[in-house]
This record gives C-alpha cells, structure tokens and sequence, in this order.
C-alpha cells in the first residue's frame, strides 16, 4: 500500500512515530515491522510520505553530527578513498531501488513478507553472529562496498537496513564496533535517497500540512537517533547481537499470529 502525501494524524501519533524511527533506523530490528505493530495496535492511519520525510530527515542529521569528523576527513581529502567507496557503495541500493520501487511499494509491503523477512533476517544475523571471527578492526573500502551489495537487501521490507549491513560486515571478518561504523556512514546516502524520492512525491502532489508538527518529527527522531547511536556501539561491546536476532524472530511471529487470527476469523 503506497502512503499518502499528507495526512490528518494527532501530535501523539507524531511524537510517538518520530520516536518510533529515531530507535529503529539504526539498530538491527525492521522499523517496516513495528510500524505495522504499531497501526494494529492503535489502529492509527498511515502518517503520510510528509511525516516520513521529516522522521527521516531527523535521524539523518543525527548520523551525520554524530560521525562529523568521520566526514570531515572525507570531505577534506584525507580519507578521500572511502569517501569514493561510500559512492560506490550506494549505488547497488539506488539503482535497484528505481527498477523495483513499483514492486516493493505495492506487492511486497504487505504484513505477511515484512513478518517473515523480520524472521529470515533475524535468523541470518544470528547465524553470521556464530560464524563471527573478527580478523579486521580498520574499515576498508573494499569493506564498505561489499556492504553496500549486502544493503540492496534492505529493500525489502522488513529486512532492516542496518541488520543486513551489519550481517555482512560480520561475515567479512570485521570486529562489530568497526561493522556498525560501516552501517552508519552507509546510512547517510540511503537516507539521503529516501528523503530525495519522498520530496520528489511531495513536489508532484502538493499539499497542505503543519510545518509546527514536522518540525517536532524531525528533532525528537533526531534527539532519539543520536541516542540510540551512542547505545548501540556502547552495547555492541559487551552484549552479543542474538539479543536483536530472537527479539526480530518473535516480533515476526507475533505478526504472523495476529494475521493468523485474522485470517481464522477469530
């Protein structure tokens, strides 16, 4: 089902979705599958591609300031080779995303697949978890870009952008601070895109909405996603990955019983 441009949501559902992103954009758990959660459970309408570029937009700002100098050096030629690779890298996920855009955004954004690839990806980061030996604590361009290939992944729903990522990095032989790192820097063009091709949607449909309420979507996703940035690479220390592995398997399976239900008529 395709959002629409604007719709007509309370300040709490706002609060409560902008919140909802700025935790679940970078951790390994699918923020298709707990916005699917969330609208069974309040019975909420869809927020609309407006609200979703303002969220969006709010924790792309925050992976930017938080990996600041990352960037910087980047930017001022002292890294300017895994400035090229993070290029290169995007480019799987934005050429496959424009000849599939149609695909993912009607037929495989249902409950059943997000349900189900929230279960087989979470399966799959457990296991690239037990494989895990870290051999490499610097991140290479090579590195980059073959996670950029395990990123087109992420295109499908419920996948989870930063699961896939984190999974191949994991599989190359990266140590998990280093893999997350990755993740991240990989973060800022796609979420440079998605806000790209929702702006594009707004500018060919244009509507009314409040700009006082986009404004409170895009700090608290961008004070939740700082948050969560600086959690998640302190947990990543001393805390093993199967934790998000069986809490994405269960949430799945919570989807894929409520769709049972309703599918009994119970």
């Amino acid at each position: 089902m395709v959002s629409p441009v604007v719709a007509d949501i309370s300040w709490l559902q706002a609060l409560v979705l902008a919140l909802l992103q700025g935790v679940t954009e970078f951790l390994p758990v699918s923020s298709s599958a707990h916005l699917i959660l969330l609208s069974w459970l309040t019975g909420w309408p869809d927020q609309g591609v407006v609200v979703d570029i303002a969220a969006h937009f709010g924790t792309l700002l925050a992976v930017i300031w938080y990996f600041r100098q990352d960037l910087l050096a980047m930017l001022s030629g002292e890294n300017r080779a895994l400035a090229a690779a993070l290029v290169v890298a995007t480019l799987p996920l934005a050429v496959f995303g424009l000849l599939f855009h149609d695909l993912i955004e009607t037929q495989l954004r249902s409950a059943w697949v997000i349900a189900l690839s929230s279960i087989a990806f979470g399966l799959l980061l457990w296991v690239a978890e037990l494989l895990h030996q870290a051999r490499e604590k610097q991140l290479k361009p090579g590195h980059l870009i073959k996670m950029g290939i395990w990123q087109v992944l992420a295109l499908i729903p419920g996948a989870s952008r930063s699961g896939v990522t984190l999974t191949g990095g994991l599989l190359m032989g990266l140590d998990k601070q280093t893999a997350a790192r990755g993740s991240f820097l990989l973060a800022i063009p796609a979420l440079m895109l998605v806000t790209a091709y929702g702006s594009l949607k707004v500018i060919r449909q244009p509507a009314e909405f409040s700009y006082a309420l986009l404004l409170l979507v895009t700090g608290v996703s961008f004070v939740t996603a700082m948050a969560t940035i600086g959690w998640f690479l302190r947990f990543l220390q001393k805390t093993p990955l199967a934790v998000f592995a069986i809490y994405r398997i269960v949430l799945g399976l919570a989807i894929l019983g409520v769709l049972w239900q309703q599918g009994s008529g119970a």
